[in-house]
């Protein structure tokens, strides 16, 4: 998985007076916990906007100005409620021989014959939590729609992986084809289709004796 550095500065004090001065000067009070305590530490409000203001999942390397470097996933943020300004972040700590937890994005992929009928596309999950060891932990889960017709649905247990495991239900609908006023049945489409092959398939062996015949007489 893709990582984003972020330049921290380790914090002395973990008071409201100094807190709050860390705001007033951009900056943005964060915790990393997962190793032996909690660290606290500094950065600019700036440092997290690829990794907040993002689709995208990543991984956050913190360098700290003594050089520490240390891979972390966040698990929490806090925004103003009125201005919607970063208040709080908290990391946790990553090692390659824990898992940990992380909603990862989920791309479609392919054409949906029941969205070509008029059928409504209904993306139920564009997120999902996974456990994984760090190293497995995927940038985006892919769903191939392209046999998804009105009707259909695509479960989270149709994507399971060796990788990974999937934090919700096998039964959880990931994305779905509803029908709409305006779609029509596919599967009449596919009986048009294969009556047309049909009638191909005749032509084509009407064509191929003529010259049989001809030969004959």
């Amino acid at each position: 998985m893709k990582s984003i550095t972020i330049k921290g500065s380790q914090r002395e004090s973990v008071g409201k007076v100094s807190t709050k001065a860390l705001r007033n000067a951009g900056k943005v009070p964060c915790v990393l916990y997962g190793g032996e305590k909690p660290l606290h530490f500094s950065a600019d409000e700036l440092a997290f906007k690829n990794l907040v203001y993002t689709p995208n999942a990543y991984t956050a390397v913190i360098e700290l100005e003594d050089g520490t470097k240390l891979e972390a996933v966040m698990q929490d943020i806090q925004f103003h409620p009125v201005t919607d300004k970063i208040l709080h972040v908290d990391f946790y700590q990553l090692f390659k021989d824990k898992p940990v937890t992380m909603n990862i994005p989920v791309r479609l992929e392919g054409n949906s014959p029941g969205v070509r009928n008029g059928g409504r596309l209904l993306f139920r999950k564009r997120k999902l939590s996974i456990k994984a060891l760090p190293d497995l932990l995927p940038d985006f889960i892919t769903v191939d729609i392209s046999k998804l017709r009105i009707g259909g649905t695509i479960p989270v247990e149709t994507l399971l992986s060796d990788d990974y495991t999937i934090l919700h239900p096998d039964s959880t609908a990931v994305v779905q084809v509803k029908a709409s006023r305006t779609s029509v049945d596919d599967v009449e489409d596919e009986e048009e289709e294969e009556e047309g092959a049909d009638t191909e398939a005749t032509a084509v062996e009407g064509t191929a004796e003529a010259p049989a015949a001809e030969a004959t007489e």
